[in-house]
Order: C-alpha cells, then structure tokens, then sequence
C-alpha cells in the first residue's frame, strides 16, 4: 500500500494550511459571537479555484480527487468548523447530485455557477418529520402541463440563503401507498419559495442554516434531476460522498483541538514543571493522536475507494461515525487539559467541542452509520 500524498495533494494541503492560519483563523472567535457568514474568505477561495475542486474542469472545476476535497475540509475545519462545513456542503451536498445525475445542459446552467463561486450548494432533504428516516418525506411535486409544482418544507439545510438554486426531494406520485421520492432542481428566487435563517444552535454559528418553505412553486419539468423515481437513491449515494466531508471535518476540528492542547500542555506551569511534563497529561495527548490518526486514515481510505470507482459507502459510514465520535473524545479532552481557561471562549477549545457535536448527527447519525455499516457487514 502506499500512502504518500501526491505532490498535487500536498500542494493543495501546504496552500490551504497557510490560508487557513492566515486568512480563517483570525476572525474565527468573531464569527462564532456575531454569526458573520465568511463571505470574504469564500471569495478568497474562490479566486483560488477551490469551489469546483473536484468536479471536471469543462464546467470550471478543478477535476481534482475526493483526497483533495477531504484535505482542503479537514485544514478549513482545524481552525473554523463553521468554513469547514460550508465548504464541505457546497462541494458534496451541492455540487456532486447535480455532477452525478445531471444532464448536460443541467451541469452547465447549474453545476457551472457553483464551480465558479458564484453561488453556494445546497441539498434539500431533511424535513421536520423526516431525518433519519428520510423514506418520510412529504414535500410534493405534482407535474401538470409540463411543470411541477411543489409543496412542503425543509428544515436544517446548509448554504440555501447564498445558493441560486438547489435540489430537493419530493414525492411525484403515490400508488399502493407507496411514494415515489423524485429529486428536482428549484431555483431559489422562483415565486413561492421562502428561507428562513433564524435558528439558534449550539455551534457552527458562522454557517448558514435555513428552513425552506415551498409554497406552490412551480418550476419546468426538465429540472426533474436524474431518473423519476430515483430521487431517493440519488441522495443516498450523495450522503455516501457526504459522510467523507463530515468524517474530514471532524479530523480538522479534532487536530486544531489538539494542537491547542500541546501548545497550552508546554506553556502551563503547575506544581513547579509544565503540564506535558506530567504522564497523565502524556497519556492523554498519546491517546488524542492516535484517535486522529487512525481516523484521518479511514477517512484517506474511503475518499481513495471513491475515486477508484469503486464500492465505498460502508467504509465512508465507519469513518464518519469513527471520526464524529473521536472529535468529540479528542475536543473533550482539549477542554481538561485545558482545566479552567478550556471553558472560557477566548481559548477556542469550547468552540471546537460545540461544533464537533453536529458531526454526530448531520448526514446520518451515530445510530444510523452503525445501521449502514451493519447492513454491508450482513450483505457479504
């Protein structure tokens, strides 16, 4: 097996650690009080041709691989989780269905803006009655006269109040009491459709996260995405891709807590010597780098399998839930050796805790990746 990165991979990850350090960081507390969506910074990314990373360069990506995507996530996530997931939802939320199951001409009206910066992605699925079962969508699209006109809500969605457009699922018949789930592309000024972004959450204050309200929108039927029918399938295999995000977001958020952790280990003197000099405190950071590295690991691992073409989604669930969980471990741990200045805001490390909780319940949670990866392991 070989495990160097390729001298593109490490380009991309030397590029994106200094921009992270000198551009991200600096206004990451800021952001966290004041709930600024970092508009500058993706503008910046933009100009650096990271938008479309991994998508062709025929519609003004970069056509580079999943390895690539998981590094520039994992470094935006080290120092700002709330960049990391905007970053991360943009790319394999919003970009990969309409790349995946998009028609040429969808790719360049619809795929091209996202690449080029010049809208967020954004994936509708999650509705107030249906998250982890997502079989309980209600949202319809009922097609009369060549149009679809479309019914319902979405709840918890990434990036909608900067995206143009985005691609939901909606029931387009019922027959035997069985939904067919389709997936179609909304633009998001069509009459009808309203965004909320008022929720107060734990973390990733700097995200955008809405509540979509679909009232009577109409829009032509060649937006249908992909195969009528197909739409809940179609968003499976997205959330398969997703996971790789998530699982690289939670190695970014994990390592920026533990580096936090060294340097404050080094710097803080207790009964005469400083804390790393202490076995307990030893023990612990040994304990913090391995979660780390066997997670980063895992999660090389999928995003490789991806761009080989070949079946990846039990090993994306075991890295995203592997990982998830560990970010939680390692950002807990940050905070204790830490002591009483970890809960004060100004040394970050309850920032990075609070944001690392969503990684275990956004894209599928804890409960469901273990329901997923039980299912391959029975399925052999």
């Amino acid at each position: 097996m070989h495990f160097d990165l390729t001298d593109e991979q490490k380009m991309i990850q030397q590029t994106l650690k200094e921009f992270a350090d000198e551009v991200v960081a600096p206004g990451a507390i800021e952001r966290d009080k004041t709930k600024e969506f970092p508009l500058k910074v993706f503008k910046q990314l933009s100009e650096m041709g990271m938008m479309g990373l991994p998508f062709p360069e025929v519609y003004g990506g970069a056509g580079a691989d999943t390895i690539s995507f998981a590094i520039v996530t994992e470094e935006l996530s080290r120092v700002c989780a709330s960049t990391g997931i905007t970053y991360s939802a943009h790319i394999s939320l919003g970009g990969a269905p309409l790349n995946l199951f998009g028609t040429e001409e969808q790719k360049q009206k619809y795929l091209v803006p996202i690449c080029k910066g010049e809208s967020f992605g954004a994936f509708g699925l999650t509705e107030p009655n249906a998250g982890s079962d997502a079989g309980g969508t209600e949202t319809s699209a009922k097609l009369a006269n060549g149009q679809f006109t479309i019914n319902g809500s979405k709840v918890f969605i990434t990036n909608a109040s900067y995206a143009k457009h985005l691609a939901l699922t909606a029931i387009t018949n019922i027959e035997k009491g069985k939904k067919e789930i389709s997936a179609v592309i909304v633009p998001t000024d069509t009459q009808g459709f309203t965004i909320k972004a008022d929720y107060d959450k734990m973390g990733l204050n700097a995200s955008n996260t809405t509540e979509l309200i679909l009232d009577n929108v109409v829009v032509p039927e060649g937006n249908l995405l992909g195969v009528r029918g197909n739409g809940f399938k179609q968003f499976l295999t997205t959330l398969d891709g997703g996971r790789i995000g998530i699982a690289a977001m939670a190695v970014g958020i994990a390592q920026g807590a533990f580096n936090k952790a060294v340097k404050y280990s080094k710097q803080r003197r207790q009964f005469g010597k400083a804390l790393a000099e202490f076995q307990a405190t030893q023990f612990k950071l040994a304990d913090m780098a391995v979660k780390i590295e066997l997670a980063r690991t895992f999660v090389y691992k999928a995003a490789w399998l991806k761009d080989q073409g070949r079946s990846f989604g039990k090993e994306a669930a075991i890295a995203k839930y592997f990982a998830s969980e560990m970010a939680m471990e390692v950002c807990d741990e940050a905070i204790q050796i830490h002591g009483g200045y970890g809960y004060m805001k100004e040394y970050e490390v309850e920032r990075f805790l609070r944001d690392a909780k969503l990684l275990e319940i956004g894209e599928g949670t804890s409960e469901v990746q273990k329901m997923v990866i039980a299912r391959h392991i029975l399925q052999q």
